[in-house]
């Protein structure tokens, strides 16, 4: 796995829209060696909300929509930037690409790439058929209790292992990206999953998975939140600070 830096840049609003700092940001604590300069950055961002997130049935998971308010908060993040990016990534599934049509039409020149950054979808398919978030929810438990990072409910479910790798892909994804300044327009699950591998690491099993759901509970990424991060020129990741200084207080 490549290396991550277990360092959590605290910055104002303000910083995220500048280039990358020239400075050193410490250690890097696995193996001392002093970090370079920072060469790229990118915003992680949640969609707005979906009409999963507002209690409402679903077809499936790749087309839940936004609703009016997820729309509002798409237009929010579009409005946040105060440069344009140099890559706009969706993931798969339309609540993100929704999300990201204000930003995409507000910087039309800005290519757009789509990356398997879906949301942990680790029940079937078929659950999702005109069920809402609490219908699913004895599922969800008999999933997570189960603790087998290698089940899969059936269908185009994935297992907790396969979850890892997509993170892998990720990391692997932004350190090779050439774009300075990419906007990855993702997923609540997937986006603490991520926080959480850039912790600890790319380790899997049955403890690690077990250890997994208590961290996913006592976090949360709020629709739109954005998660600011950076790449060194080591090839090293840095994340900052969770901002939703965008959404006015109605909005959040």
């Amino acid at each position: 796995m490549l290396g991550i830096c277990l360092a959590l840049v605290i910055s104002s609003a303000t910083d995220y829209y500048l280039p990358p700092p020239a400075a050193y940001f410490g250690r890097k604590r696995r193996s001392g060696l002093l970090l370079k300069l920072v060469m790229k950055q990118f915003w992680l961002i949640r969609h707005g909300q979906s009409a999963s997130n507002a209690g409402l049935p679903t077809t499936d998971q790749n087309s839940t929509p936004l609703t009016d308010l997820g729309h509002q908060q798409a237009h929010c993040v579009a409005q946040f930037f105060t440069a344009a990016p140099d890559l706009i990534v969706t993931s798969p599934y339309l609540r993100t690409a929704e999300t990201a049509a204000p930003t995409r039409a507000r910087f039309a020149h800005v290519p757009h790439e789509e990356w398997p950054v879906q949301e942990f979808t680790y029940l079937h398919p078929g659950r999702y058929h005109n069920t809402t978030m609490e219908d699913r929810r004895p599922h969800v438990h008999h999933y997570w209790e189960q603790a087998d990072p290698h089940y899969r409910d059936g269908g185009t479910a994935e297992s907790f292992d396969d979850l890892i790798g997509r993170l892998t892909e990720l990391e692997r994804l932004l350190v090779a990206c050439p774009a300075p300044f990419t906007a990855v327009f993702t997923h609540g699950i997937y986006m603490r999953a991520f926080l959480w591998y850039w912790l600890l690491g790319a380790e899997r099993g049955r403890e690690r998975m077990s250890a997994f759901r208590p961290f996913l509970q006592a976090t949360s990424t709020p629709n739109a939140a954005i998660i600011p991060g950076w790449v060194t020129a080591e090839g090293h990741i840095i994340l900052g600070q969770l901002q939703l200084n965008h959404l006015p207080p109605g909005l959040r």
